[in-house]
């Protein structure tokens, strides 16, 4: 008899060539798949374990039969199928087990005790195999050999996990594949030293090579399919989650309605082109801050769909008109931006200009157009501001200026924008306490029958005597007061004193009193209303509460609901200033009016102007047939009073009838009519 060794020959290289590719890429498949795994947590993390377990064991078995078949001890070798498979299903679990216990991130040697169980797990199948393996000889082992696979097998595994979850260096990716690829190969070289096959002497042929080629081509292209599929999978997630990534990133960098840059993108580029100003002499950056004029009456008028749209509508445009070196972003609600670096002062008004052309162009909102306008501020690195910050605040302070001019919709930022903005910070902080201070006072003004001259009522009007700069007009320090919220206690105190000073009066004359839009959007007027009548005891038929319609259309339910909740304590309800702004037929219907307050501009052109007349005679007409009595407001002649007579006004107001005075003169004896001198000067409450 003779000892054959278990060598592979020269003939059946390419066998052992093709178990190499496939060993090699199933490791590559398999530590792709455990770093997948490895970012991922609970049932998502065991699916890509257990795919990762099957990539990682199929890989390694095929990798072993492809090996065994390139061994040919020159006698007749046969499989037993049942031991067969029972090695794949070593190879399978015990890298599962391995891979889950190396991918625990609460103990310290978790990743070389995982590899250590994978190392274990391809030494078992191994020699799992190697028992279903049978040839027609006397198999002998070397039981050092076979420790030292097993050993191999083993630390190479060990290793290979460590480097991979581990990472000490920015090749560890690579060699954790190659000591998986050295683990399997190690073992698989020494196991095979380590047997010896004594063939029977009685047979003499061996099994057809070209049957176990064709099987070792068939079990490689089987572990490739698998070790695609894995890849695949693996490839599959990874796209999705890159495209996941790029969904977020574009969320977190773009604003959702209209698709442009929003403030954290417009943050950063501007950053960006404040350092290159610095570093390019000679250059500058400009922020310009665009704010849409007529936004808030789209939405109140057509819907927050139509704002949407025009939103969108305003993007497109601002999109197209930028060219390289703009940079377009939204920053929120209405407000625009854009930033331009330039050396010549002409390209930054280029852009200035296009904007403004194209932001003053009408928009069509289905069957509805409007030209929404917009006001425009511009700062200018570094002149007018040596940080982001300071350049935005100082656009903004321009923009301000622009909305207030009704001249101009671009203003550059000017350094006494600074003053107006710190006076105007100074006057907000005196107002806040100016309540308390007793600095406050109302004056009231006579609102009298046209047809008889009698006194119907009064207007309360809210003054404030500041200590150190006297007499502030209400057209200064009311909207002050809306901006900061003080005007709700304002509002209180003003509701509170004028029913106060009014129950005092001997007569059972109105007194009318405004409301501000903040004050109805944020105050529970009906407790607070019922509340103060309570304490004055005035009648609530002599309080008279006036709003403006662009108060009412804001939220038009809430307001029927709030209105409906006065007229239940007897409170009636004027509209103010109408003819101008929303004025509507739809609101007269709407809502429970007691009376109608014609706008002065009306009056202040009754005696010239045809058109005004006309609109005059058709409110007096309206208010006749609705039944709501109508008070025009700014008589300041005769003539104008003439005229109402004539047309059938019901009450009139305004400085021929009397002048705004305080509550000590407004009792003592004297005309009804006081003829005095006309005066165009705004009253506000």
């Amino acid at each position: 008899m003779r000892v054959i060794t278990c060598i592979a020959t020269e003939h059946n290289l390419w066998l052992v060539l093709l178990a190499a590719v496939m060993c090699v890429t199933g490791c590559w498949v398999t530590m792709g798949l455990f770093e997948r795994a490895r970012k991922t947590l609970g049932l998502q993390m065991r699916g890509w374990l257990f795919l990762t377990a099957v990539a990682a064991g199929s890989s390694v078995w095929c990798t072993h039969f492809i090996a065994m078949l390139a061994y040919q001890p020159g006698v007749p070798i046969t499989f037993d199928p049942f031991m067969t498979m029972l090695s794949l299903v070593f190879a399978i679990t015990g890298a599962g087990a391995g891979l889950a216990m190396a991918s625990n991130a609460n103990h310290r040697f978790a990743p070389e005790l995982g590899g250590a169980m994978v190392g274990l797990a391809v030494a078992a199948m191994h020699y799992t195999g190697m028992m279903a393996y049978h040839v027609a000889g006397i198999v002998d082992w070397d039981s050092v050999y076979v420790a030292a696979s097993v050993v191999l097998s083993v630390v190479f595994s060990a290793a290979a996990l460590g480097q991979t979850v581990r990472r000490p260096h920015r090749l560890s990716e690579l060699a954790g594949i190659a000591l998986l690829v050295l683990a399997i190969v190690s073992l698989h070289f020494t196991a095979m030293a380590a047997v010896s096959v004594t063939p029977l002497s009685f047979v003499t042929t061996g099994t057809n090579p070209d049957i176990l080629e064709a099987m070792a081509v068939a079990v490689a292209v089987v572990g490739l399919i698998v070790a695609a599929t894995g890849f695949a999978s693996y490839m599959i997630d990874e796209r999705g989650r890159m495209e996941s990534y790029e969904r977020l990133q574009h969320l977190a960098l773009n604003d959702a309605l209209t698709g442009l840059a929003n403030r954290v993108s417009f943050n950063d580029r501007l950053d960006h082109e404040i350092e290159r100003t610095r570093e390019e002499e000679g250059t500058m950056t400009a922020v310009i801050v665009i704010d849409l004029d007529r936004f808030k009456e789209i939405n109140d008028l057509r819907g927050h769909a139509a704002g949407d749209q025009a939103l969108k509508i305003v993007a497109r445009r601002l999109t197209r008109l930028a060219t390289d070196g703009e940079f377009v972003a939204r920053l929120g609600g209405d407000e625009f931006a854009a930033i331009k670096r330039f050396k010549d002062q002409n390209d930054l008004l280029g852009l200035v200009s296009r904007l403004e052309k194209s932001l003053f162009e009408s928009l069509r909102l289905d069957d509805f157009e409007i030209a929404a306008g917009a006001s425009i501020g511009v700062a200018v690195y570094p002149r007018d501001g040596a940080d982001r910050e300071r350049l935005v605040s100082n656009a903004d302070l321009a923009m301000y200026r622009a909305k207030n001019d009704v001249t101009r919709a671009v203003c550059f930022y000017e350094s006494a924008m600074d003053e107006t903005a710190r006076a105007r910070r100074a006057l907000a902080t005196d107002l806040r306490l100016a309540v308390e201070r007793g600095e406050l006072s109302l004056h009231y003004q006579v609102q009298t029958s046209v047809a008889t001259g009698t006194v119907c009522g009064y207007e309360a009007l809210l003054r404030w005597t500041h200590p150190q700069r006297g007499m502030i007009p209400p057209a200064v320090f009311i909207p002050v007061a809306e901006e900061n919220g003080s005007i709700l206690a304002i509002g209180e105190w003003v509701l509170r004193t004028a029913c106060q000073q009014a129950a005092s009066w001997d007569n059972d004359h109105k007194i009318a009193v405004n409301l501000s839009p903040v004050q109805f959007a944020h105050a529970d007027l009906a407790k607070l209303i019922h509340q103060i009548l309570v304490e004055t005891g005035l009648s609530p038929r002599r309080l008279e509460l006036e709003l403006t319609e662009s108060t009412i259309v804001a939220d038009k339910v809430r307001t029927l609901h709030v209105l409906r909740q006065i007229k239940a304590l007897g409170v009636t309800i004027a509209i103010d200033d109408f003819g101008t702004g929303y004025s509507s037929l739809d609101t007269l219907r709407s809502f429970p009016f007691d009376k109608i307050k014609l706008d002065r501009s009306f009056m202040a052109d009754v005696e010239r102007s045809p058109q005004a007349k006309a609109i005059i005679r058709a409110v007096l007409t309206l208010g006749r047939s609705l039944e709501i009595p109508v008070l025009a407001e700014g008589v300041e002649t005769h003539v104008q009073l003439s005229i109402l007579q004539v047309e059938g006004c019901n009450e009139a107001q305004g400085f021929f009838l009397g002048r705004p005075k305080p509550i000590e003169l407004i009792q003592q004896p004297g005309p009804m009519i006081e003829h005095e001198p006309a005066e165009r000067t705004a009253i506000y409450a």
